[in-house]
C-alpha cells in the first residue's frame, strides 16, 4: 500500500514540474513557440512523459480537467444563501475567477492574459467549462423544481458556461461580466 502512495506521489510530482514548466516558457516565449520537447527537456522527463500525463496535447500542461471548477459551479447553485438568485449566485462564482477577479496577484495576471491571449488556449479552456453543461443544468434545474432536458434551463447553463470566453477578452472583463449577468437576470428585450 506505501508503494502505490509513493507512485502516486511520484506522479503528482512530475505532473506539477511538467506543468510548471510549461507555464514558465509559455509566459518567457509565448506559447506557440515553445515545443512540449522543450517542455520536457526544462522538467528533466522524457517526451513520452508529457504525452502519458497530459495525452490532450500542450493546452492541457496548465488546466486541470475541470472536474473541481465543474463541483464549484455546481455547489454555487446549490449552496446560495437563501434568497439569491441562482443568476446572481452564478454572477458571484464568476466575478472571483479568471479576468474577472478583482486585485490578482502578477502572476495570476499574467496566466490569465496569457490564456486570454492565445487562441488555442482560449479554445481549450471553453471546452473545459461546456464539459460542466450538463451538471450545471442539473443544479439549476433541480433548484427550480424543472427538467434539465428544458430548453430553457440547457440554453441558460450553457450560456453562463460561456460568458468566461465572451466577456474575458473584453478591455474591462470584470464590466462585460456585469452587462451579460443585467440582461440575463432583467430579461432580453428587442428595443
Amino acid at each position: 500500500m506505501e508503494t502505490v502512495g509513493r507512485r502516486e506521489r511520484k506522479k503528482a510530482q512530475t505532473r506539477q514540474a511538467l506543468a510548471e514548466a510549461a507555464m514558465t516558457l509559455f509566459l518567457e516565449r509565448g506559447y506557440d513557440n515553445v515545443t512540449v520537447a522543450e517542455i520536457a527537456a526544462a522538467a528533466d522527463t522524457a517526451l513520452g512523459t508529457v504525452f502519458s500525463h497530459f495525452p490532450d496535447g500542450k493546452e492541457s500542461l496548465i488546466f486541470d480537467d475541470g472536474a473541481q471548477r465543474t463541483a464549484a459551479l455546481v455547489a454555487a447553485v446549490r449552496d446560495r444563501p437563501s434568497g439569491t438568485t441562482i443568476l446572481r449566485a452564478l454572477r458571484r462564482f464568476l466575478a472571483d475567477r479568471g479576468p474577472f477577479r478583482n486585485d490578482p496577484s502578477v502572476e495570476f495576471r499574467r496566466r490569465t492574459e496569457l490564456i486570454v491571449d492565445t487562441p488555442a488556449l482560449r479554445g481549450y479552456q471553453l471546452k473545459l467549462w461546456l464539459r460542466g453543461q450538463d451538471a450545471l443544468a442539473e443544479a439549476i434545474a433541480a433548484e427550480c423544481g424543472r427538467s434539465a432536458g428544458d430548453m430553457d434551463i440547457r440554453a441558460l447553463a450553457r450560456y453562463v458556461l460561456t460568458v468566461p470566453d465572451l466577456a474575458g477578452a473584453e478591455p474591462d472583463p470584470r464590466a462585460a461580466l456585469d452587462v451579460i449577468f443585467d440582461m440575463l437576470e432583467q430579461g432580453w428585450r428587442e428595443a
